[in-house]
């Protein structure tokens, strides 16, 4: 096939007639337009020119090869004879790279919201403002961490405590220590490498990882980063295409994954006004004065639009005859459900408001755990299932916690996002590294030996559901940015000094 030329593929600028270069490839987009859930500007702004810049941190590489009618695949490009676009670099980003290089150094970072604070320094601001973003007023993402500030332990004294083993099993799989890699989208908004990073991190401390399905790493690129034997989870938001689902899980399981964890929790993403403020899906564009700006709702909404919100609990056993894998329910937010999911007959639940990005003012997946665990020892359904949790932990003692109130493990997103941010693999690996040094130190000082010792008597719960003002966090909020009001459009005045 000969090669396109840059000239070729740039008379095909316009809405009715639009291609886009991506990865050295011309695509055929003019059908797509109207479909596009992070709308139509985004794409005209790269009509008949190389999009791959802006393509690169909000999809895996093959998407458009794997979704694309192939009749719109319209072949290589020479990209020699593609006009270079100029981008002159703005203060802000000025300003950021100066930061860059300024960041601490590595060790310097002796906790994992030190991650965060540096994170929030040198990521890009539409970055940033995804991977920090939360529902409507960020009550939920506020309260999963001070929810733990409202459990206090009750150490034991004169236990022999010179050897400890933090070794538990997950799922039926042997891990080092009981926290897992949650699923988090779009790693290569904070890494050019994406979750592949993450990937081998974990197998540097022998940590499981969750793929999540968005990803900007290719499914087959992360598990090809594994090590051999290394164990990975798929997380799984179901499509309105079942046969797009069978193929995405099957596909998983011939690839060595060991559970699959269906997200239910989200029939729609929530409505995130920090990532909706940065405007992710108009990124670069001009507005005239008096111009309607683009009203999508930023990442979230761009990278959404196929999960099935009819999803139901019908659909249970159908998920069960198409894999052997375990499967977890990640989303669970109340004692009912996960009595019913020990119904359906699934593995494992994920007691999560994912991260307190979807319906604000929901509990945290602490105190539902507190609520559950005795429920399910009365109903004698404490070994038919497995609970884990994840929001809100930041330290070992977080993870103790949920521990001794019958957590299976705690799963940890966003720390190993900003610790790669920031600092790349060697970052991932430290934050990794501080926990297990916590943990050792957190079990030593309660007088537990090992994970089966940690039991509700080494913790006092009794004030979790009294959601009044926790105790004075200064880390946390040295890190938390508020959410901001619309900002005041410029006065001539101040345009002429600017």
């Amino acid at each position: 096939m000969a090669l396109l030329t840059g000239a070729e593929v740039a008379k095909h600028n316009k809405a009715d007639d639009c291609w886009v270069i991506v990865h050295g490839k011309a695509y055929d987009v003019t059908e797509f337009l109207p479909e596009h859930p992070g709308g139509t500007k985004i794409i005209l702004k790269y009509a008949g020119k190389d999009a791959t810049e802006a393509f690169d941190p909000i999809h895996p590489p093959d998407t458009l090869d794997k979704y694309l009618p192939k009749s719109k695949h319209k072949g290589p490009v020479d990209m020699s004879t593609v006009a270079v676009e100029k981008h002159e670099e703005s203060p802000e980003e000025k300003e950021r790279q100066l930061r860059i290089q300024h960041m601490p150094p590595l060790d310097q970072c002796y906790n994992l919201l030190d991650f965060e604070a540096v994170a929030q320094r040198v990521m890009k601001r539409t970055a940033w403002g995804y991977y920090s973003s939360a529902a409507d007023d960020e009550i939920t993402l506020r309260e999963n961490h001070a929810a733990f500030h409202r459990i206090w332990f009750r150490p034991r004294i004169l236990i022999d405590v010179e050897k400890i083993d933090m070794s538990t099993t997950m799922l039926g799989t042997p891990c080092s220590i009981p926290f897992y890699v949650t699923a988090t989208a779009l790693g290569k908004l904070g890494h050019p490498e994406g979750e592949v990073v993450l990937t081998r991190a974990s197998h540097k401390h022998n940590v499981i990882q969750m793929i999540p399905t968005l990803a900007s790493c290719s499914f087959d690129d992360i598990v090809d980063a594994a090590a051999p034997g290394q164990v990975q989870w798929l997380q799984l938001y179901v499509n309105k295409d079942r046969e797009v689902t069978r193929r995405i899980v099957q596909h998983a399981e011939r690839r060595g994954c060991k559970a699959l964890f269906i997200t239910v929790d989200a029939p729609q993403l929530g409505r995130r006004e920090k990532d909706m403020r940065f405007k992710f899906t108009d990124q670069g564009s001009k507005v005239q004065e008096g111009q309607a700006t683009d009203t999508s709702q930023g990442a979230a909404r761009a990278i959404s639009s196929f999960i099935d919100p009819s999803l139901s609990w019908a659909d249970i056993p159908w998920f069960r005859s198409i894999t052997k894998m375990p499967i977890v329910l990640k989303g669970v937010q109340r004692v009912e459900d996960v009595v019913r999911a020990v119904e359906a007959g699934v593995q494992g639940v994920v007691l999560s408001n994912h991260g307190g990005r979807q319906l604000d003012s929901s509990r945290s997946a602490v105190e539902v755990l507190a609520e559950t665990m005795p429920v399910l020892r009365e109903l004698g359904l404490e070994s038919k299932i497995e609970v884990y949790v994840d929001g809100g932990v930041r330290r070992a003692t977080d993870i103790l916690k949920a521990l001794c109130l019958g957590a299976r493990g705690v799963g940890i997103g966003r720390p190993f996002l900003y610790a790669m941010s920031a600092y790349g693999q060697p970052g991932v690996e430290r934050a990794m590294q501080l926990l297990k040094d916590e943990m050792e130190m957190g079990m030593r000082l309660l007088g537990a030996r090992s994970i089966a010792e940690l039991t509700p008597a080494l913790v006092d719960a009794r004030s979790l559901a009294n959601h009044a003002a926790p105790p004075v966090d200064g880390l946390s909020q040295a890190v938390y940015e508020p959410l901001a009001s619309p900002a005041q459009r410029p006065t001539a005045t101040e345009k002429a000094k600017l």
